[in-house]
């Protein structure tokens, strides 16, 4: 589904990525964790061409994206993206929120948009919030809205970066469970999180970024008891 080949990247002298290599497969869901400044939001942001990476091969369902030739606004609507800071229209309802983009680019008609928005508020938990405008809204509401919004465009694959950093404790929870749902129902994910509860028990691997590099990756169970470098030991002392 992905894979990535040597990818790297760097801001000034400042190297950000070093080499990444990483597959994924379709349907599973990846936690990446790691330190600040390990290079794990601008790897996603790689995967979604909002940084273009120096170096390195991205192929997604067969397509190489760093090819000139590629129409990024399409391919952005099958690899979406959810921010930390939810980055919703203040002056649109929820619905309107939901429905904008799917029916400026001739994905829904307007005679079906609101009923197709309100399905996926549905599956979000909050039909009873369409008419609301964002500032009526918690954090976590505002953050499952952000999620519809990106699933309206039936994306095959979903990135998330640190979708819940930005919330209070107590919104957290509400988030999650949306997540949960979604790899459920077999969405390709990719999570760049600090909630290692999640990590452990949601996703299929988790990948330990550290200095640029996937340091150490494998399955939960594996990696968050049996760690094999010393720097994952020293980070999961730290945050579990």
């Amino acid at each position: 589904m992905i894979d990535v080949k040597g990818l790297r990247k760097s801001f000034g002298s400042i190297h950000v990525l070093n080499g990444v290599n990483v597959h994924v497969k379709r349907g599973e869901c990846i936690c990446i964790i790691g330190p600040s400044g390990s290079g794990k939001s601008t790897f996603l942001r790689c995967l979604n061409l909002l940084e273009i990476p120096d170096d390195g091969t991205i192929t997604v369902a067969g397509q190489e994206i760093l090819d000139k030739g590629l129409n990024v606004d399409q391919y952005r609507q099958k690899v979406g993206m959810v921010f930390q800071h939810f980055n919703l229209f203040p002056n649109m309802t929820v619905l309107k929120n939901i429905t904008l983009a799917p029916v400026r680019l001739n994905k829904w008609t307007s005679e079906e948009a609101d009923s197709r928005a309100l399905d996926l508020l549905k599956r979000v938990g909050l039909e009873r919030k369409a008419d609301t405008y964002p500032n009526k809204l918690s954090g976590g509401q505002k953050q499952r809205v952000a999620i519809a919004r990106t699933l309206a465009m039936n994306p095959d694959v979903l990135l998330l970066d640190e979708p819940t950093s930005a919330l209070d404790p107590e919104m957290v929870g509400e988030v999650l469970d949306v997540m949960k749902k979604l790899v459920r129902e077999g969405m390709t994910m990719l999570v760049v999180t600090h909630e290692m509860g999640f990590a452990r028990e949601v996703s299929d691997r988790v990948l330990f970024f550290d200095k640029g590099v996937v340091l150490e990756e494998g399955v939960p169970e594996e990696l968050f008891a049996h760690p094999a470098h010393d720097r994952t030991k020293t980070f999961l002392s730290k945050v579990l």
